[in-house]
């Protein structure tokens, strides 16, 4: 008991590893003077981030054949829009600016007109969903093989 206790002291925030942001270039389609993708940066995302998007985006539906019962699901399309865009530090896409320039209002609007490749846009998820911390569902099969 004695030896946990001395170790206790290496469970405090000082001593906790800080996830570094990463830059990114996430679509071919913005570039620099030279037609380099330009970098995004991006940041990774905290378990209280990815709850507080996840209950913003769950909605109570009503359960067949029982009457006033109701199972929660989330809107993944909307789920997966709103981790992106609490991700992405820079660009800033709550810029008013920004978005006006695209004529939209919302930074998922906005991320959806920057990222306009559907292609790009699942390598933006799954970059973001990796330096998050999130394995794929491949990744846990290899895991469960081993």
């Amino acid at each position: 008991m004695e030896k946990i206790m001395s170790n206790f002291s290496k469970f405090m925030k000082s001593n906790k590893i800080q996830k570094q942001n990463v830059m990114h270039p996430v679509t071919k389609s913005l570039t620099d003077e030279n037609g380099e993708p330009l970098l995004w940066e991006i940041k990774p995302l905290t378990t209280k981030d990815n709850e507080a998007i996840r209950d913003a985006c769950t909605i109570e539906v009503p359960v067949k054949g029982k009457p006033n019962m109701f199972r929660p699901k989330v809107d993944m399309n909307k789920y997966q829009s709103k981790l992106m865009c609490s991700a992405i530090v820079f660009p800033d896409l709550n810029n008013a600016e920004l978005q006006n320039s695209y004529g939209v209002m919302t930074p998922e609007d906005l991320l959806k007109e920057m990222v306009d490749d559907p292609a790009e846009y699942t390598d933006l998820m799954v970059f973001v969903q990796n330096i998050s911390g999130f394995k794929t569902l491949q990744e846990e099969v290899d895991e469960a093989k081993n």
